[in-house]
C-alpha cells in the first residue's frame, strides 16, 4: 500500500529491436564493437559477425579457428607462436587489436570460444574507437550474458586423435531481475602424439541484477588454463623454381619437435559492469576489469641442418634431393611472460534532436595500466632427428633451465573520444568522430643485450645498439584519431556508406623499447571504404559488400643509410585494395547460408628503407592472399535432420620479409568440411562434423623459416542435451 507521503518512481520499460538468439541464426542485426549498441546498417565500416550458431555448427574452438571463417585473414607463424593475425594484409595483433566486450585483451594466449555469444570483426582502421593499434581492424569477443530465463545446455564431443571436449552452459534466474550465467569447459586431445596436444580448462561465471531496469549491475569471473603442446612447424624446401612446391608432405601423426615442448598459459580476470539507462533512451555503460595473464612456451624451431651428409655439397635439401635421411635440428624458442592489467572505461550512447536534425551520439573515456614481464631462459641442447624418424620421444629436462627476468614494461594510457551520427535528410546520415590518446611507456632492460662493440670498416667501435643491464627507456606519445562517414539509406532494407578512418601504432605496442624505437614516433594508417548492406524484405538474409583502400604511410623501418642497426625511420609505405563480400541468413525456411570472402588484387610495398628484413619496393606484401574466405550452408531435410557443408579457400601466399628474389610461396588450398545433425528428442541432439574431409596438407601459418601445417582430417561427434 502506498501512503500519501510516499514517492513512487515511474516504471522504466526498456525497448529495442529484437534479435534472434545467436544459437538460432547465422545472421546478426546489431553490434557493440562500436562501443554502444548499434544496428549494423548504421556502422559505416565493414563488420563481420560470427554468431554462436556458426561457432557450434563448424565446431570452432579457438579464435584462430573462428577467424578462418572470415575473408581477408591470414596468419603469421610468428617466432613466439603468438596470434599474429593479418587482416587486409595489415597486422591484427593480440597486444592491441583483440577485445573482450569492448575492453582490451592484450596478452598472448590461445583464446577459447566456450564463453562466446559471438565474435565481431571490425575491418579497417579503428583507433578512433579503441586507441592504439587497430591498423587492420579489431576483433571483439562478446561474452555470454545472464538472461531472465532458466536455460541449461551440455555439449560433449568425442573424436579422432583422442579428442574429448565438454562444454556446459547454465543460466539460472535468481530473482525478478537477477540471473547467474555459468559456462565451463574441459578439453583433451593427444593428437596421436603430434605435438599440438590439447589440455585446457575454462570457467566463466557472471551474476547480474537489475537486468532491464534503469540500473543494471554485473560482476564476472573468468578463468582459462592451457597446458597444451606446440607444433612449431616444418621448414620450407628450398628451390630456385618459382613453380616448385616448397611444402614437404608428411603424415599428420609425425612430430619433429622435442617431447618436452609445451605451450602453457592462460588468464584470470574479474570484471565489473554498471549500465544506467536514461529515460530518454540514452545509456551510460561503465566497466572495469583486472586481469592476470601467464605464458610459458618452450618450443623447437625445426630446421634442416646446414650440413646434411646424405646430400651432395652438404647443403639443405631441395625438392630434388629431399629424402627421409635429411637431418633436422631442434632449436630453442622460449617465451616466458606474465602480465597484469587494469582497465576502466565509461561509454555513453544516446539520441536527441537538435537544430532540426536527429543525432546519435557516442562518447567515452578509458584508462589503462599494463605491467609486462619477460623472462629469458638458458638454451638447452636438443638432439637432432631425421625426416624418417619423427616422434622419437627425445626431449630435454625443462626443470634445469635457468630462468631470469630479462625485461619489464609498464604502459599507461588514457583516451577520450566522441562521435555523432547526424541524420541531415530523410535518407542521409553523416558521421564524424574524434579521439585523443596519451600513451606512456616505461621499459627496463634488466639484463644486457647485444655486444658492447662492433667492427666497422675494420675498426672496432662502440655499438650504439648495445643495451647494458638495468637500462631504462621511456617514451610519451599523444595522438589524435579521426573517423568520418556518409550513409545513404533509401529504404529500411538498404544502406550505403563511404567512410574514412585513421589508426596509429606506437613503438611500445610490443612492450619493449631499444635505443632506436624509444626515439621513434608512432606509425599511421588510414582506411577508405565504399560499401553497402542490403537486407531481404523479410529480414531473413543480409548481404554486405565493400570496396576498400588501406594504407600504412609511415611504416617503421631500420635505416639502411646508417651503420647502426637500431636506427629507425618512418620511411615505409604500403597499401592494399580489394573487395569483400559477406552473405548471411536464410534463403528459405530450410536453407541457411553464411559466406565471407575477400579479393585483394592490389597490394604493394610503395616505399621502404631497403634495410635487411624489409620487403622490396614494388613487391606484394607477404600474408596478403589475393583470395581468401569461406562458404558454409545448411539445409533442414526434415524436422529432425539437418545437413551442412562448407569450403575454406586461400590463394597462394608468401611469408613476410623474404629476401629479394625469393620464390618461396605457400600453394593455394581449399579444404572441405561436412556436418550432419539429428534431433533425437526435443532435448537431445547429435551432430557429426568432418573437417578437412580430404586430409589436405596445407600451409596454414607462414614464417620466413617455416610453416605450420593446417589441421588434418578430424571426425567429431557431439551430443547436446538441453534442460
Amino acid at each position: 500500500m502506498v501512503s500519501p507521503g510516499d514517492t513512487t518512481l515511474r516504471k522504466i520499460t526498456v525497448k529495442g529491436r529484437g534479435e534472434a538468439a545467436g544459437k538460432d541464426t547465422l545472421k546478426a542485426e546489431t553490434t557493440r564493437i562500436g562501443k554502444g549498441r548499434q544496428e549494423l546498417r548504421d556502422v559505416p565500416q565493414s563488420v563481420t559477425v560470427v554468431t554462436e550458431k556458426l561457432i557450434l555448427d563448424r565446431h570452432l574452438d579457438t579464435m584462430k579457428d573462428t577467424l578462418k571463417n572470415t575473408g581477408g585473414v591470414a596468419f603469421q607463424a610468428a617466432e613466439g607462436g603468438e596470434e599474429d593475425i593479418r587482416l587486409r594484409g595489415f597486422s591484427l595483433q593480440s597486444s592491441g587489436d583483440v577485445f573482450i566486450d569492448g575492453m582490451r585483451d592484450p596478452a598472448f594466449y590461445e583464446r577459447d570460444s566456450f564463453n562466446w555469444d559471438r565474435l565481431e570483426l571490425l575491418r579497417g582502421s579503428a583507433s578512433m574507437l579503441f586507441g592504439r593499434g587497430s591498423t587492420g581492424g579489431a576483433a571483439n569477443q562478446v561474452s555470454k550474458q545472464p538472461q531472465l530465463v532458466n536455460r541449461n545446455q551440455v555439449d560433449v564431443t568425442m573424436g579422432s586423435h583422442s579428442y574429448l571436449r565438454g562444454v556446459a552452459d547454465f543460466n539460472v534466474v535468481t530473482g525478478e531481475d537477477a540471473a547467474l550465467r555459468v559456462a565451463a569447459m574441459s578439453n583433451l586431445a593427444d593428437n596421436d602424439g603430434a605435438g599440438n596436444t590439447i589440455d585446457k580448462e575454462g570457467l566463466a561465471a557472471t551474476y547480474a541484477w537489475g537486468i532491464g531496469t534503469a540500473n543494471e549491475f554485473q560482476v564476472g569471473l573468468y578463468h582459462l588454463k592451457n597446458r597444451n603442446g606446440i607444433n612449431y612447424g616444418l621448414p620450407w624446401l628450398e628451390s630456385g623454381s618459382a613453380t616448385a612446391n616448397h611444402l614437404w608432405t608428411t603424415d599428420p601423426k609425425n612430430y619433429y619437435g622435442a617431447a618436452s615442448d609445451r605451450n602453457h598459459g592462460g588468464v584470470d580476470y574479474l570484471s565489473l559492469l554498471h549500465v544506467h539507462r536514461f529515460r530518454d533512451g540514452g545509456e551510460l555503460r561503465t566497466q572495469a576489469r583486472v586481469s592476470e595473464y601467464e605464458r610459458d612456451l618452450r618450443a623447437s624451431a625445426i630446421r634442416f641442418a646446414d650440413t646434411n651428409p646424405d646430400l651432395a655439397g652438404n647443403q639443405p635439401p631441395t625438392n630434388a634431393t629431399f629424402s627421409d635421411a635429411a637431418v633436422l635440428t631442434r632449436g630453442n624458442n622460449v617465451k616466458i611472460q606474465d602480465m597484469r592489467t587494469k582497465y576502466v572505461q565509461s561509454d555513453y550512447s544516446g539520441k536527441f534532436d537538435a537544430l532540426g536534425m536527429k543525432h546519435a551520439v557516442q562518447s567515452g573515456v578509458d584508462a589503462a595500466h599494463e605491467r609486462f614481464n619477460n623472462y629469458g631462459a638458458v638454451a638447452l641442447t636438443k638432439a637432432a632427428t631425421t625426416v624418417g624418424t619423427p616422434s622419437d620421444g627425445a626431449g630435454v629436462d625443462e626443470s634445469t633451465r635457468v630462468i631470469t627476468r630479462s625485461r619489464e614494461f609498464t604502459a599507461k594510457g588514457v583516451g577520450v573520444y566522441a562521435q555523432d551520427l547526424v541524420q541531415v535528410a530523410p535518407m542521409w546520415k553523416v558521421l564524424a568522430g574524434l579521439r585523443w590518446d596519451k600513451f606512456q611507456g616505461d621499459y627496463l632492460a634488466t639484463v644486457a643485450s647485444g655486444n658492447p662493440t662492433q667492427t666497422v670498416n675494420g675498426q672496432v667501435v662502440a655499438n650504439p645498439c648495445y643495451v647494458p643491464a638495468n637500462t631504462r627507456f621511456k617514451r610519451d606519445d599523444s595522438l589524435w584519431s579521426k573517423r568520418a562517414g556518409l550513409l545513404f539509406q533509401p529504404t529500411p532494407y538498404s544502406s550505403y556508406h563511404l567512410s574514412y578512418a585513421t589508426s596509429f601504432n606506437t613503438s611500445g605496442d610490443a612492450y619493449q623499447y631499444d635505443p632506436g624505437t624509444s626515439r621513434t614516433a608512432p606509425e599511421s594508417s588510414r582506411n577508405i571504404e565504399l560499401g553497402a548492406k542490403l537486407d531481404a524484405a523479410d529480414g531473413q538474409a543480409t548481404m554486405r559488400v565493400a570496396l576498400f583502400h588501406s594504407t600504412k604511410y609511415n611504416e617503421r623501418n631500420r635505416d639502411a643509410d646508417t651503420v647502426s642497426g637500431c636506427n629507425y625511420v618512418l620511411s615505409g609505405e604500403r597499401h592494399a585494395a580489394g573487395v569483400e563480400l559477406d552473405l548471411t541468413g536464410r534463403i528459405n525456411p530450410a536453407w541457411e547460408v553464411y559466406g565471407s570472402l575477400a579479393w585483394i588484387p592490389v597490394a604493394e610495398v610503395d616505399s621502404s628503407s631497403g634495410a635487411t628484413g624489409t620487403e622490396a619496393v614494388g613487391s606484394r606484401p607477404g600474408l596478403t592472399p589475393k583470395v581468401s574466405g569461406t562458404i558454409w550452408t545448411t539445409y533442414r531435410v526434415d524436422p529432425k535432420l539437418r545437413v551442412g557443408g562448407g569450403v575454406n579457400v586461400r590463394a597462394a601466399d608468401a611469408p613476410v620479409g623474404l629476401a629479394a628474389g625469393s620464390t618461396l610461396k605457400a600453394p593455394a588450398f581449399a579444404t572441405v568440411d561436412l556436418m550432419s545433425e539429428y534431433q533425437l528428442t526435443a532435448d537431445l541432439a547429435f551432430k557429426l562434423n568432418v573437417t578437412n574431409v580430404a586430409d589436405k596438407h596445407h600451409a596454414d601459418y607462414l614464417y620466413r623459416g617455416h610453416y605450420v601445417p593446417g589441421k588434418g582430417r578430424m571426425v567429431l561427434l557431439t551430443g547436446t542435451y538441453k534442460f
